[in-house]
């Protein structure tokens, strides 16, 4: 057997993390650009950072719990967009993969007064991640264009953006669609609305301008970037996940986020997750550290194509994770990288890559790449 499909069987067979890889190999990180200076040892967009989150989560869960019900406790997550208001008697869930909105209260005096104000706080909830807290009840300030505007219509099929279309559409769903459920031995009144059919696509032009302007920026694709978003958080800038990590493409502050403020921004700190829900920041620092990838971590990759399937599985499982796929040396892996043709590489990176994650990761972004291109 060759001795680099040898290392491959061995590495296949026994697993090793990135860190092992570091220390066994001695896995060269010198800097050698001027955005690369004082780079972290271990790049990895994905390494969990959870401590702070859990710690959030832990208590907003049980203030959710004292009113829904240890069984119905829902939070905002990648592809749902969760909103508590009213002291946490009335939520919203928005599932942009199913496409449809649930708004219910458990009130128990005045439900369908609780109802229509947590309808009309949804459908005019404002496209602005910073201004609305989602692990609180706090309430939203409704001012500005709609977050929804156009992915949801009224009885007479037209957009929603002013509050006395929004409290008419309230009305109208109280009177002809109102449901009841029990829920931890209370009623739960609720609505459910369906969104419009090309509800990812509307969103995705309202980044057009930005993922542009960051493609430009960074010297990455517009056709990578779109995919990414798309695969990451279906275009929900208020995506965030259980690795801590925030916003439309998300970037986890303390590895990927640290990283582009150090050798990108030239900043000390990382991003707050504030910063990270604004589409604007979100994008470009996801793009910035796409940048990282290319001309630093995986520079040594020669063909391009392998370049991008190698950027993409990073994006998700590490630049470690792509090395280690090939061989438990990095000299010898960006060697049998460059040897492979790049439909080779795909194959190995989807089939092979010790994290079952990862492989799929690259099967979907390829995939929306084609349906971006195709349009």
């Amino acid at each position: 057997m060759k001795p680099y499909l040898y290392c491959l069987v061995l590495f296949l067979l026994t697993g090793c993390s990135r860190e092992m890889i570091a220390k066994l190999y001695d896995v060269d990180y010198e800097p050698t650009n001027r955005f690369a200076k004082n780079l972290a040892q271990l790049p990895g967009q994905y390494r969990k950072d959870t401590a702070a989150l859990d710690a959030l989560i832990n208590s907003f869960s049980g203030k959710i719990e004292q009113k829904w019900g240890r069984k119905e406790i829902k939070i905002a997550g990648k592809r749902n967009y969760v909103k508590y208001i009213d002291n946490y008697l009335s939520r919203t869930e928005v599932n942009f993969d199913k496409g449809t909105i649930l708004v219910e209260t458990v009130a128990t005096t005045e439900p369908k007064q609780h109802l229509r104000q947590a309808i009309i706080t949804t459908l005019l909830t404002p496209d602005n991640p910073s201004q609305v807290d989602l692990f609180s009840s706090k309430n939203v300030q409704l001012q500005g264009q709609p977050f929804l505007y156009k992915q949801v219509v009224d009885q007479d099929h037209q957009p929603i953006q002013w509050s006395w279309r929004a409290k008419r559409f309230a009305d109208y769903l109280i009177t002809h669609q109102l449901k009841v459920k029990e829920v931890d031995f209370k009623k739960s009144y609720y609505v459910e609305i369906p969104m419009v059919a090309d509800q990812i696509e509307i969103r995705s032009y309202k980044y057009a301008n930005i993922v542009r302007r960051a493609a430009k920026r960074y010297g990455i694709d517009e056709d990578l970037i779109y995919a990414i978003i798309k695969t990451e958080s279906s275009f929900n800038p208020y995506a965030v996940s259980w690795a801590n990590a925030y916003g439309l493409m998300q970037v986890v502050p303390k590895t990927a986020g640290r990283d582009v403020f150090r050798l990108v921004k030239n900043r000390s700190g990382q991003p707050s997750p504030k910063y990270l829900f604004n589409p604007e920041n979100n994008i470009d620092t996801g793009t910035a550290y796409f940048y990282l990838l290319k001309n630093r971590y995986l520079r040594e990759v020669n063909n391009p194509l392998s370049l991008e399937y190698s950027m993409i599985s990073a994006y998700n499982g590490g630049a470690g994770g792509v090395l280690n796929t090939f061989s438990r040396n990095k000299s010898r892996a960006v060697s049998d990288i460059n040897r492979l043709q790049p439909n080779q590489v795909y194959w190995a990176l989807t089939k092979k890559h010790p994290n079952a994650e990862s492989r799929r990761y690259l099967e979907k972004v390829t995939r929306y790449q084609k349906e971006f291109n195709n349009k």
